[in-house]
């Protein structure tokens, strides 16, 4: 008999909704508004009303649905207890006992990061792939270990938050975190531009770059792949970081793959080949051929892995 769930990626300006079936189908895909104000007091009130909504539209009763899962921006314990999510003014509570309350189906809850993760292993770019571990390059670097299908969320709910490895001793900026020389730092799209910005200024070497009003994570890696030297070299400098950090990595999770994803990832191939460069100069020789792929699940990662995580492995 056909079940469904119900899979919520919570942003801090839209959640949005994806309906499925139990073989993984999205049946439909919507947003709702993230109201944040008072705390984000009402924000699973909207979330049960959209979901009661849609099963009334769509004939389903709540007897079919197998449960919600949700995807928020901050840490999570025990698929249940968030952590604080500074973006939506909650602090500590446990959304799982809460929303189930509410709604009257099971839920589970996961830090939106490792949910993607999931989703890409299940039905994007790491498809069938049970050890894999996703990075993010986005605004920020996020990142997913994935273990026996299973999300490693960790006693703190910091498991997967590589974009806070320290990978500088002498970085003197500060990161979002606090501290300095956060891999988040370099890697990210934001991070990549703040290295350009210290290239241009160190000399006056020639570069495509100087003739932009403003340059983009897209503009480097698009004068890379145009031969632009100060952009190869910035793209180079990336790659060493990034590879040596998942190098890292690999000597504790062991991952099948690693899925790359995120806004700095439509930059291709010329990224995986870099990155996947500086990796295996760097990995424990068992290691070494470790896949790359690209996420492919673009925003809807997270909403597929919220789904994952209700309908078990």
């Amino acid at each position: 008999m056909k079940k469904y769930g119900f899979g919520v990626d919570v942003g801090g300006t839209t959640c949005k909704i994806g309906l499925f079936d139990n073989t993984g189908v999205i049946l439909d895909k919507w947003e709702i508004k993230t109201n944040t104000e008072n705390n984000g007091a009402s924000i699973l009130d909207d979330i049960v009303a959209s979901l009661e909504g849609k099963m009334a539209d769509a004939g389903i009763s709540k007897d079919d649905v197998e449960g919600v899962g949700i995807g928020v921006p901050g840490p999570v314990k025990n698929d249940s207890i968030v952590c604080q999510c500074v973006n939506l003014g909650w602090g500590t509570f446990d959304v799982a006992e809460t929303l189930s309350g509410k709604i009257g189906l099971p839920v589970k809850v996961g830090n939106d990061a490792n949910v993607a993760a999931l989703g890409e292993m299940w039905k994007g770019g790491g498809q069938g792939c049970k050890n894999g571990v996703m990075v993010t390059l986005g605004t920020g670097v996020g990142g997913g270990v994935i273990i026996n299908g299973s999300i490693i969320g960790g006693v703190h709910g910091a498991g997967g938050e590589i974009g806070h490895m320290k990978v500088s001793d002498t970085e003197t900026d500060v990161c979002g975190c606090g501290k300095c020389g956060c891999l988040e730092q370099y890697a990210s799209a934001t991070g990549i531009v703040r290295l350009a910005k210290k290239r241009l200024a160190a000399d006056d070497a020639a570069t495509t770059l100087r003739d932009l009003p403003e340059v983009t994570a897209k503009d480097i890696f698009d004068a890379a792949k145009a031969g632009d030297a100060v952009s190869l070299e910035l793209v180079e400098t990336l790659g060493t970081i990034l590879g040596g950090a998942l190098a890292a990595i690999a000597c504790v999770a062991d991952p099948e793959m690693f899925v790359i994803g995120g806004g700095v990832s439509k930059a291709g191939q010329i990224l995986l080949d870099v990155v996947q460069k500086h990796f295996k100069e760097r990995a424990f020789q068992a290691c070494e051929d470790t896949k790359f792929v690209l996420a492919s699940l673009g925003n809807d990662a997270g909403m597929y892995g919220c789904a994952k995580m209700i309908f078990g492995k």
